[in-house]
C-alpha cells in the first residue's frame, strides 16, 4: 500500500490552465474525496493521478516513487470509471480476470484471486453469468472486482456511482465503505455528490475552478469551513445565506425581521454587509403574524422541508422534524441557535472568525 502526493501539480490545455498548482498528501490506507461542482477539475486531477492525462508541471508520487511521466500501468494503480465498462461476451470469471490473463499470470493465481475478490464481493453466484444477466449495481462490483484481483497500491473511483438509481447508489455506498474497511488500501474517489463525500472520506478535498477550497475530514468542513462555497456546498440541505449588517457586537439581519445575531467574530466596520449563514438543521418555525411566509413544504416522512419566502425576497429552508399541521401560506417567526451562525465577507467570502 502506498499513499499519495501531489506537489503543485498544474495541468494545461494549451493556454488554458485548469488545475492551478495542487499541493495534497493523501495518507497510506487513508480513504479521500475529490468533491465539487461540475467543471471544477475533480476528475481531471484523478485522470492525472492515474496518468489518463499528462501532468502540465509539478510532480506525482504514489509511494517513494515520482510517478509523475510514468505509464498509467507502471503506477500501481487501478482505476473504477463510471461505466462498468465489461466484455459482454464474457462471464463475470473471465471479465475479473482478463487484465491478469493478459499480463500472463499463472491460471492457479488468476483462479485465486478472482476467487478472493469474489468473496469479498459477494459475487459467487454470479461468476458464470454474463454482464446481461446481472444487474447495475452487481456490473459495478465486478468491476470494483476486476480492479481488487490486480493487488492495486492505490484505487482510483470516477464518479462509479452516477449510473445507479437511488436505492443501489445508497447499497453501493455501504459495500465500498465495507470494501475499504477490509482492504485497508488507499482509495481515491471522485463524486459532485457530497453526500457520497460525507459518509465515505476520511478526507475530503473540496474543489472549485482547479483549486483546493478546503481539505479536511467530513465533520471539520461541516462544522468549521473556511468559505462561503465550503459552507454551502457541504451539508443537505444547503446552508441558507442572507445578508446582514455589522453593528456593535452583532450582525442584523433584515431578513429575519431585523434581529440582531450577537457575535465576537472580527467585524467590518459599522454599516458594513455581512452575509450570515445558517443550517436548517438550527432553525424553528413558529407560526405567528410576520413578513415571513411558508411558500412550499415537502413532507420527506419523519422530516419536513420548509421554504420560506422573506420581505427581502430573500429564500430560507428550515429543516422541520414532527408533525406540524402547518400550511403554505402561513405567517411564520424563525428562531434559530444563534451560537452556530457563520458569518462571511461579503466580498472575498471568505469566513469572518
Amino acid at each position: 500500500m502506498s499513499g499519495v502526493t501531489l506537489e503543485h501539480t498544474i495541468k494545461r490545455y494549451g493556454a488554458t490552465q485548469v488545475i492551478h498548482g495542487v499541493d495534497l498528501t493523501v495518507e497510506d490506507g487513508e480513504f479521500c474525496v475529490f468533491v465539487g461542482p461540475s467543471g471544477c477539475g475533480k476528475s481531471t486531477l484523478l485522470r492525472m493521478i492515474a496518468g489518463l492525462e499528462e501532468t502540465t508541471d509539478g510532480q506525482i508520487h504514489i509511494g517513494a516513487r515520482d510517478v509523475t511521466h510514468m505509464d498509467p500501468a507502471e503506477r500501481g494503480i487501478a482505476m473504477v470509471f463510471q461505466t462498468y465498462a465489461l466484455y459482454p461476451h464474457m462471464t463475470v470469471r473471465e471479465n475479473m480476470g482478463f487484465g491478469l490473463k493478459m499480463n500472463n499470470v499463472p491460471k492457479d493465481e488468476i483462479i485465486r484471486k478472482v476467487n478472493e475478490a469474489s468473496k469479498i464481493l459477494k459475487l459467487d453466484d454470479y461468476l458464470d453469468r454474463k454482464p446481461k444477466a446481472l444487474s447495475g449495481g452487481q456490473r459495478q462490483r465486478v468491476a470494483i472486482g476486476r480492479s481488487i484481483v490486480r493487488g492495486p497500491e492505490v484505487f482510483l473511483f470516477d464518479e462509479p456511482l452516477s449510473n445507479l438509481d437511488a436505492e443501489l447508489r445508497v447499497d453501493m455506498r455501504v459495500e465500498i465503505a465495507r470494501l475499504h474497511k477490509e482492504l485497508g488500501t488507499t482509495m481515491i474517489y471522485v463524486t459532485h455528490d457530497q453526500v457520497e463525500a460525507m459518509t465515505l472520506a476520511d478526507k475530503i478535498v473540496v474543489l472549485r475552478a482547479g483549486h483546493i477550497e478546503q481539505v479536511g475530514n467530513p465533520m471539520e468542513l461541516y462544522q468549521d469551513p473556511d468559505n462561503k462555497f465550503v459552507a454551502g456546498f457541504i451539508g443537505s440541505p444547503a446552508m441558507n445565506f442572507v445578508t446582514g449588517i455589522a453593528e456593535a457586537g452583532g450582525v442584523r439581519v433584515p431578513a429575519l425581521s431585523d434581529s440582531v445575531i450577537p457575535t465576537t467574530v472580527t467585524l467590518p466596520s459599522t454599516g458594513s454587509s455581512v452575509t450570515v449563514g445558517i443550517r436548517p438543521q438550527d432553525m424553528e418555525l413558529t407560526a405567528a403574524p410576520s413578513p415571513i411566509v411558508l411558500d412550499i413544504r415537502e413532507r420527506l416522512g419523519g422530516v419536513a422541508y420548509d421554504y420560506l419566502a422573506t420581505a427581502t425576497g430573500e429564500r430560507l429552508v428550515v429543516e422541520s422534524r414532527g408533525d406540524m399541521a402547518m400550511q403554505a401560506g402561513t405567517q411564520v417567526t424563525v428562531a434559530f441557535d444563534e451560537a452556530r451562525a457563520m458569518f462571511f465577507d461579503t466580498e472575498t467570502e471568505a469566513r469572518l472568525r
